[in-house]
């Protein structure tokens, strides 16, 4: 399917996150590898650097895999935690944020697992239409009449099951590919896959998706 058409819909609207603040001092012009490292031999600093760094984008990545406000922010630091509490074994071999990735993952994974059966909570995306005044939260330059409304309502809607329909570890690809920016090689070694196989995961994905939603293209 035409990947830009599911960029232009988000998977519901996630919790504000405060600004990342960047530290200055002992961690700058050090890559986050060797600022790793330094939380290894005891650098509380260090970590927090790391926290305010990653932090909005973990909470963004596990609220596009869980679509619930207070579980995203229960989770990102969940993965702090993990982060923290692995710090020993930690071997700068690959690059951080592979590594960082692949923690968020495992856990989104689990969550998913045990929570399938669960409603997600009734979030608004900034694509969606408010029931009560009929218009976006990102108001459009002209008002859209009410077929308009109701064929992106639908839309969108079709778009975000489908995509949270996927098996899990095609969705979480596809996530990590269309929303987190991140290219072949960083999803493969997240997943611990070839890049060819990475390749033809997401090539599968976007396949089903682009069958399953041909009504919405």
């Amino acid at each position: 399917m035409d990947r830009g058409v599911l960029a232009a819909t988000s998977i519901g609207t996630p919790p504000k996150v405060e600004a990342d603040t960047p530290l200055y001092g002992s961690a700058e012009g050090l890559t986050d590898a060797e600022v790793m490292l330094r939380v290894k031999a005891g650098d509380e600093s260090a970590f927090d650097y790391l926290v305010q760094k990653y932090r909005r984008a973990m909470v963004h990545f596990m609220y596009r895999t869980s679509r619930n406000g207070a579980a995203a922010e229960d989770l990102a630091q969940e993965v702090f935690l993990r982060v923290y509490r692995s710090r020993s074994s930690y071997e700068a071999s690959a690059k951080f944020t592979t590594w960082l990735y692949r923690i968020a993952t495992n856990l989104a994974v689990n969550h998913a697992r045990d929570t399938r059966h669960e409603r997600p909570e009734n979030t608004l995306s900034l694509d969606e239409v408010n029931q009560d005044t009929g218009t976006a939260v990102d108001v459009a330059d002209r008002s859209p009449t009410a077929e308009e409304v109701l064929v992106k309502r639908e839309r969108l809607a079709g778009i975000k099951e489908k995509v949270q329909s996927l098996p899990e570890r095609q969705r979480m690809a596809v996530i990590m590919h269309k929303y987190q920016q991140m290219d072949y090689g960083q999803i493969a070694e997240v997943m611990k896959l070839s890049e060819s196989a990475t390749k033809s995961l997401l090539f599968r994905a976007y396949e089903t998706l682009r069958e399953q939603l041909r009504e919405f293209i």
